[in-house]
């Protein structure tokens, strides 16, 4: 989302859990409310019998992430050089010290910097500029920027399952843009023009669905990822067209979908065929950010009006506790290091950085950097493939 918002009162982080109501089979604003005596429906095991070809095999029905595990780094991630990346709105991207907590570097990389994406094959790093339609490739080994290189819109950028394209989310072009991931050159695009917003998202265990947040729609959009084509859109149940539907995140099983909804304060939970929405989970004011442990047990989701982030059972969704950030604060976005010890997130309205135990949530550290921090990267991460995002691995 391009534009802060103003006027939004920070809330106290919720943790009560509404979850297995159901409101159909999407496409339909039904306006149903959540039941506040509903059970959460026991999660199923997804496989992945018929996987997208190239994507690496799904080798944990039950954990997704299990090649994703603390410490668990391929040759590419286990020759860089540990840093976190810290990309600035206002065109920088800032390089902290993950030891020391100093910043080490910085440099330009665009009008409006958003996120820091690393590649499917986790070579490369990207600073996304969706205003000055370029990304920056950086070299993980180094720390250095190379030239920059043009693509549409790039407000936030993912890879196919395969590594066959890299894709361009083209918030402002309300598309998806296609690219060879090796040479740049576009292979297509798909017009989303019900999908105000388009903005983070995240693939079924086969690779052959993704969900997309519209966040000024308030619904989601469900791609073919063979095909490249919609699928379905699906309402939620309360359509939020300001701050509606944030990040999307897969639960290890495979068994669902959770969308943050920043004005809903909470998650949003899809099926895990993203057919239906299936319940709600109330968290805090701004919910945005959705990040796994490790070990995939805990979600973190972070409540950006509200000074907190909740953790959650990454497998029900069922609250665990929630973490107060001393305010004025705004979790965002960021990662867990390789060895699963701490969350880092930027905070976006207040030019700083955090740095939290994910062993009982204190703040370890809090960095001042620049304007509008946004889509921070941790780095390395361990796992044999990136999804994008600021790493989303399996």
């Amino acid at each position: 989302m391009r534009v802060r918002p103003t006027g939004i009162a920070a809330l106290g982080a919720l943790v009560a859990l509404v979850t297995g109501c159901s409101w159909g089979t999407g496409g339909t604003d039904t306006g149903a409310a959540a039941s506040p005596t509903a059970t959460t429906p026991a999660p199923t095991t997804s496989a992945a019998p018929n996987p997208l070809p190239g994507m690496p095999e799904v080798t944990d029905a039950g954990n997704v992430y299990a090649a994703a595990g603390a410490g668990m780094l391929g040759p590419a991630a286990a020759s860089a050089r540990p840093m976190v990346y810290v990309p600035h709105n206002s065109g920088e991207v800032w390089e902290i010290d993950p030891v020391t907590f100093q910043v080490v570097a910085k440099f330009p990389a665009g009008r409006e910097v958003q996120h820091v994406v690393p590649a499917w094959d986790m070579q490369t790093l990207y600073a996304t500029d969706d205003i000055g339609n370029t990304i920056t490739p950086i070299d993980p080994t180094t720390g250095h920027p190379g030239a920059r290189i043009r693509v549409d819109d790039p407000y936030n950028m993912y890879f196919t399952p395969d590594g066959a394209a890299a894709i361009s989310v083209a918030e402002n072009l309300k598309s998806l843009v296609f690219y060879d991931p090796h040479t740049w050159a576009e292979q297509g695009r798909l017009s989303v023009p019900e999908c105000a917003g388009i903005d983070h998202a995240d693939f079924t265990p086969d690779g052959r669905t993704a969900v997309f947040s519209c966040e000024f729609a308030g619904r989601v959009a469900v791609v073919d990822v063979p095909t490249r084509t919609v699928l379905r859109m699906i309402d939620m149940p309360t359509r939020h067209t300001r701050m509606g539907p944030q990040d999307v995140k897969l639960a290890p099983d495979g068994s669902r979908f959770y969308i943050a909804d920043s004005d809903q304060g909470g998650l949003w939970v899809l099926d895990g065929a993203a057919t239906h929405v299936i319940g709600q989970i109330p968290t805090g004011a701004g919910a945005h950010g959705l990040y796994l442990s490790r070990d995939a047990n805990q979600l973190y989701v972070t409540n950006r009006h509200a000074n907190s982030v909740s953790v959650l059972d990454a497998r029900t969704g069922a609250p665990i506790t929630a973490w107060a950030i001393p305010g004025p604060s705004s979790p965002d976005m960021g990662g867990v290091t390789a060895d699963g010890s701490r969350l880092w997130l930027s905070g976006r309205y207040n030019r700083e950085v955090y740095v939290l135990s994910t062993v009982d949530g204190h703040l370890i550290a809090r960095i001042p950097v620049g304007k509008g921090p946004h889509g921070l990267c941790v780095w390395p991460q361990p796992g044999r493939y990136s999804l994008g995002h600021t790493g989303i691995t399996r």
